[in-house]
């Protein structure tokens, strides 16, 4: 266990529990891009908790008895991590758990509930119709002053199993560093796609890039929740560099591919972030949500095309033929990334929720993502 504390002099007010020591898989990257930016702008004691040699047996054996709903106590085991006793107060404590199977980790930390005058589980992924099947492993929660879920649309399903406020917080990004303003780089990628696939529309883009004079840039490992990565900042700043450097960007509901999954709930993916922060010109399908509206809510966000990739080729040849349209969609989406979807806002959020006041250090990336946004709208 290490704990890096954000203004160095030991009275951080802000706990931020962290499996970067432990895990390296790429899904988690995003995370830990989300960690970084809070011990940028808050005073945060980074608590890097470090596994012992039986975790990943531990938490497949207990993974299946939470599953099986065995018994509720199972899910305040510790399932395999070096336990940390907390000694000194904060005001908020702050967990981010990829998944329902993250919330027993947090067992490893002692005395939490009375160190920490408040505390937010921030819980990015958990589908709707699971959440009753759940209920062993989710009333964790309850231990919680105050859960954010990172899926709108299952904000219902877990207020009904339990008593805690419950908040949607959505995904965000580092938008400063996709963004690629100040000094836009050439946009020598013609398309980018990165993550699931409609076998259709990769296809497609296959074909089109045989042709000569068409880049299609892709990723060719599956399963990017396994996949391990040596740095999570070189990892974030490589698709950084990869998207502001792409003309257009393959976009698509989160897990679209697994409606076993999902059964039919439609839910904003990472990439969208990451996309519009670049200024891509996203094309692909948008979720049919209420969130997406809101949260994307302006002209040409995403420019749809068929899932089977039959008409790519048509599409992309309209664009190019517009490059001032072109020009305008990249430059919205880039600007409006800026005032929307920094990972700051959702920090501003979450500590709104928890009844903490914003710091100096956020006001002034704020300040930053508007002086950004506005070379964004000047751009010619």
């Amino acid at each position: 266990m290490s704990i890096k504390t954000g203004n160095g002099n030991g009275q951080a007010r802000i706990c931020l529990v962290t499996w970067r020591n432990f895990s390296r898989s790429a899904c988690r990257c995003g995370h830990y891009e989300a960690e970084d930016v809070l011990t940028e702008v808050d005073d945060v004691d980074l608590l890097r908790l470090d596994a012992t040699p039986s975790l990943a047996l531990k938490r497949r054996w207990l993974g299946g008895l939470l599953w099986r709903g065995v018994s509720k106590r199972l899910a305040s085991i510790n399932p395999g991590l070096r336990p940390v006793q907390l000694s000194r107060p904060y005001d908020l404590l702050v967990v981010m758990c990829q998944d329902v199977w993250d919330l027993p980790l947090i067992n490893a930390v002692k005395g939490w509930e009375k160190y920490c005058r408040a505390s937010v589980c921030w819980l990015d992924e958990v589908w709707g119709w699971l959440v009753p099947q759940l209920k062993s492993v989710l009333h964790v929660l309850n231990r919680f002053d105050y859960v954010a879920l990172g899926l709108g649309g299952s904000l219902d399903s877990v207020r009904r199993v339990i008593d805690r406020p419950c908040h949607h917080v959505p995904g965000a990004v580092d938008a400063i560093r996709f963004s690629p303003y100040p000094e836009p780089p050439p946009r020598v990628i013609d398309a980018c796609s990165i993550g699931r696939k409609w076998e259709g529309v990769h296809r497609s883009l296959l074909d089109l890039s045989a042709k000569k004079g068409f880049f299609y840039f892709h990723d060719t490992a599956v399963d990017g929740g396994i996949i391990q990565v040596l740095d999570h900042r070189q990892h974030r700043n490589v698709l950084a560099n990869t998207f502001k450097r792409s003309r257009s960007f393959v976009v698509a509901p989160a897990k679209m591919d697994l409606p076993k999954e999902t059964h039919g709930q439609s839910e904003i993916g990472y990439r969208f972030f990451e996309g519009s922060a670049a200024g891509t010109v996203m094309i692909g399908r948008a979720p049919v949500s209420e969130d997406f509206p809101k949260l994307f809510g302006w002209p040409d966000s995403v420019i749809d095309i068929k899932t089977d990739g039959s008409d790519v080729g048509e599409v992309l040849s309209r664009l190019i033929a517009q490059p001032e349209r072109l020009r305008q969609i990249s430059r919205r989406n880039a600007r409006e990334a800026l005032l929307r979807h920094d990972w700051m806002y959702r920090w501003k959020q979450i500590l709104g929720i928890a009844g903490l006041k914003p710091t100096a250090a956020m006001e002034a990336r704020e300040q930053r993502l508007k002086q950004l946004a506005e070379l964004a709208a000047n751009d010619s």
